[in-house]
């Protein structure tokens, strides 16, 4: 067989139609159409946006003019309910002034006693002792005093005394003697030139007078 007749290559024709660029593109009524629904589809969106946001706006402005009508509305209840109390405030408040300052100082009478009453109890030398202490402060160096107590009173009085001489260089010149006219922790100190009674009647008055201190007698 002749090799030279045998199959050849095909060519294939090397020269194409350049396609159309940019502005040369041809435009189709379908293409315009479809352009046109876009644009009115964006159109509709901002629109709808639009509408949304003056909804909302609105709606907030509504609401807030109706939150301060409510809110005046509450504030004028609340001030004509606060001025009819104050009206029926100032006609009572001489008898709620004067009722409660007559249960304050029933208070602190009661109080009053009840401490006075306790010490007494637990410590009834003791405002004897202290007494003791004021007139030592008061008269000259190693002059007597005598200290009359009720006699079931004398052993914790002279026990008082020890325990103030062991703690005092000077000597101490106190003679206690019992008196069966005195209530228990009551007493009456006399010196040279003095005297001091401590009994439950000056107890009171003392309350008392602090009570009146502080404005509540």
């Amino acid at each position: 067989m002749d090799q030279s007749r045998g199959a050849q290559p095909f060519r294939f024709a090397t020269h194409f139609i350049d396609p159309p660029q940019g502005d040369d593109i041809p435009i189709t009524d379908a293409a315009l159409a479809l352009a046109a629904v876009r644009a009115e589809m964006e159109a509709l969106r901002a629109d709808q946006s639009v509408a949304i946001a003056r909804a909302r706006s609105e709606g907030y402005m509504e609401a807030l003019a109706q939150m301060r009508a409510e809110r005046e509305q509450a504030l004028l209840s609340a001030w004509d309910a606060l001025h009819t109390a104050s009206e029926e405030f100032e006609h009572g408040r001489d008898a709620i002034t004067e009722q409660l300052r007559e249960e304050a100082t029933t208070l602190a009478l009661s109080i009053g006693e009840a401490l006075a009453a306790r010490a007494l109890s637990d410590a009834p030398g003791e405002a004897i002792d202290q007494a003791i202490g004021r007139v030592l402060s008061e008269i000259a160096r190693g002059q007597e005093v005598i200290i009359s107590v009720h006699p079931d009173l004398a052993p914790d009085i002279e026990a008082r005394i020890a325990t103030r001489q062991a703690g005092d260089r000077r000597r101490l010149n106190l003679v206690v003697l019992h008196d069966d006219a005195l209530a228990m922790g009551d007493a009456h100190l006399r010196w040279e030139g003095g005297g001091m009674r401590l009994d439950a009647a000056e107890r009171q008055r003392a309350i008392h007078a602090e009570l009146a201190a502080l404005g509540l007698t």
